[in-house]
C-alpha cells in the first residue's frame, strides 16, 4: 500500500449503508474510498441508481439514534434544514386492522426527511472526514485477489459507459454496499467458495408516491397518518409531513394489487384504504409532482454466516445482505446498526474475520427483524412460505397485540418500540405485557 504502508478500505456503493460503513472505517484505516456509478458530491436530488429515492424514506428510531451517535448534531442540522419532527408514537396516527391505536409519547422522535435530503446530510458529514474520498461515476468490474483467491486486495473499476481504461483501486478491505443487485455471490462462486444460500419470499409489493402542498394542516398537529395493511384489506399507506413544508404520501398493495399512477385512479385507490383520512386530505391538496411507481417483487436474505469459508478482505453490508419488505422501513435502520457490528470487528493492525463478522451481523442485527417481518408477511395467504407452528403462534399473538393496542397505550408503546427496533420482538413476551395483551384483546 505504498512506501508509508498506509491502509485503505474501499466501500462499493455510496448508499446509506455505504456511507455508514465509510464512517466507521475511518476509525481504523488511513484512507477510505467510496466507489459509486453515480455522481455523489454536490448532488441534492434523487439519484438515478437509487430508484427508491423518489419514495418515502423512513428510518426507525434505532437507526436515528445510531445516526446521531456517528454524526453528532446531524438531527438538529436536518431540523434546521426544514425537516419536521415529532414523537415516533405519540405524534403519529397508527392504524392497526383499520382502527386507531391508543398512543403516548415514548421519548424518541421520528424525523421524516425525504430520501435525497437524508442522504445528502449523511454524505456531507462523511465528506467532511479528512481521510474519505469518492470515486464517482465508476462501474465496478470485479475484485482483485491474490492468485489463490484467499484474499481480496482491491477492486477493478472503469468509467461509467465503458469508455476509458480499467483501473485497480488497491485495498486492505473491501466492503460491498451495492444493494440487492450485489455481485458478491457471483464473485465468491467464481473464486471457488461455493454458493451463498439465499432465502427469498415473493410478496408482489407495489407502491406509488406523490408530494403535495396544503394551506391547512390535515394532521391536526400530528406528524403522520399510517394505516397498516392487514389480510382483510391488504392495502396501506404512509402520509407524512416532510422537508420543505411538503406532504409526502406513499400507498402500497401486495401480491400484484398495485396502486395506479394516473391521478384520478390514485385518488380512487386512496378511497379504498381502511380509513378515509388520507383521501379526504389530498382532495384539498395541491400535487407537486406526478405519481411515481416502484415495484418490489421479493424479499431476500443472503446467509453469508452459513458459508464454510470466505476470502479475507471482503465484507458485505446493508441490502446486499438482506433486503427487507420496505413497507416496514427496516432497511436503513439495519444498515445503520450493521455499521456498529462492522466497527466492533475493526481491530487496529488486524483485518476483520469475515465469518465472525457475518455471524455477529446475523445474530445481533438481522435475525430478529427478519423473523418479525416474515411472520407478518406470511399472514397474507397469497405469500408463499413455510408457516411453521412457531410462525402461526406468532401471527396469532401479533394480532392480539394489535387488537390490544386499540385500548391500551402501554401495549402500543411496547409494540412500537419493537417496530422501531429499540427492543427485540421477545420484549413483547414479558409476562406483565402478555397479561395486558390478553386482557385488552379480549376485553
Amino acid at each position: 500500500m505504498g512506501a508509508e504502508q498506509q491502509t485503505r478500505a474501499v466501500v462499493l456503493g455510496g448508499s446509506i449503508a455505504g456511507l455508514f460503513a465509510a464512517r466507521v472505517l475511518t476509525e481504523a484505516y488511513d484512507e477510505v474510498v467510496v466507489v459509486d456509478r453515480d455522481r455523489l458530491v454536490g448532488v441534492t436530488g434523487a439519484r438515478r441508481s437509487r430508484p427508491q429515492g423518489r419514495h418515502i424514506n423512513a428510518m426507525h428510531v434505532r437507526g436515528r439514534v445510531v445516526m446521531e451517535e456517528l454524526f453528532p448534531g446531524i438531527t438538529d442540522e436536518m431540523i434546521a434544514d426544514g425537516c419536521p419532527t415529532g414523537d415516533f408514537a405519540g405524534a403519529t396516527r397508527w392504524y392497526f386492522q383499520g382502527k386507531p391505536a391508543k398512543r403516548e409519547d415514548i421519548g424518541y422522535i421520528a424525523l421524516p426527511a425525504s430520501a435525497p435530503v437524508m442522504e445528502r446530510h449523511i454524505r456531507q458529514r462523511v465528506q467532511r472526514l479528512e481521510n474519505v474520498s469518492f470515486a464517482e461515476e465508476r462501474d465496478i468490474v470485479g475484485l482483485r485477489t491474490t492468485p489463490d483467491h484467499s484474499k481480496v486486495t482491491g477492486v477493478r473499476v472503469q468509467p461509467v459507459g465503458g469508455d476509458g481504461e480499467e483501473e485497480v483501486i488497491e485495498a486492505d478491505l473491501v466492503v460491498d454496499a451495492t444493494g440487492r443487485g450485489s455481485r458478491t455471490p457471483v464473485w465468491l462462486e467464481e473464486m471457488g467458495y461455493g454458493k451463498v444460500e439465499e432465502e427469498r419470499k415473493k410478496i408482489g409489493l407495489g407502491y406509488v408516491t406523490q408530494h403535495y402542498r396544503m394551506d391547512e394542516d390535515p394532521f391536526d398537529g400530528d406528524l403522520a397518518i399510517i394505516p397498516v395493511a392487514f389480510p382483510e384489506i391488504p392495502r396501506g399507506a404512509i402520509f407524512t409531513k416532510t422537508d420543505g413544508g411538503r406532504l409526502e404520501m406513499t400507498t402500497y398493495g401486495l401480491l400484484g394489487d398495485h396502486p395506479p399512477t394516473d391521478q384520478d385512479g390514485l385518488y380512487g385507490w386512496l378511497k379504498t384504504l381502511p380509513i378515509p383520512d388520507i383521501y379526504d386530505a389530498v382532495q384539498k391538496a395541491e400535487p407537486l409532482d406526478e405519481p411515481v411507481a416502484f415495484r418490489f417483487p421479493i424479499t431476500m436474505r443472503r446467509h453469508y454466516q452459513k458459508m464454510k469459508r470466505l476470502p479475507e478482505g471482503l465484507l458485505v453490508t446493508g441490502d446486499a445482505v438482506t433486503t427487507f419488505n420496505p413497507v416496514y422501513a427496516q432497511g436503513m435502520t439495519v444498515a445503520a446498526v450493521s455499521s456498529l457490528v462492522l466497527r466492533n470487528h475493526l481491530h487496529s493492525g488486524a483485518a476483520p474475520q469475515p465469518l465472525a463478522y457475518f455471524r455477529d451481523l446475523a445474530r445481533d442485527v438481522i435475525d430478529a427483524p427478519w423473523e418479525m417481518t416474515n411472520t407478518v408477511d406470511l399472514t397474507f395467504e397469497g405469500v408463499e412460505g413455510k408457516r411453521t407452528l412457531k410462525t402461526r403462534l406468532g401471527q396469532i399473538y401479533l394480532k392480539l397485540v394489535q387488537r390490544a393496542s386499540l385500548r391500551d397505550t402501554k401495549v402500543t408503546t411496547a409494540y412500537l418500540r419493537c417496530a422501531g427496533m429499540l427492543d427485540k420482538p421477545d420484549a413483547l413476551m414479558r409476562p406483565s405485557l402478555v397479561l395486558r395483551v390478553l386482557r385488552n384483546a379480549w376485553g
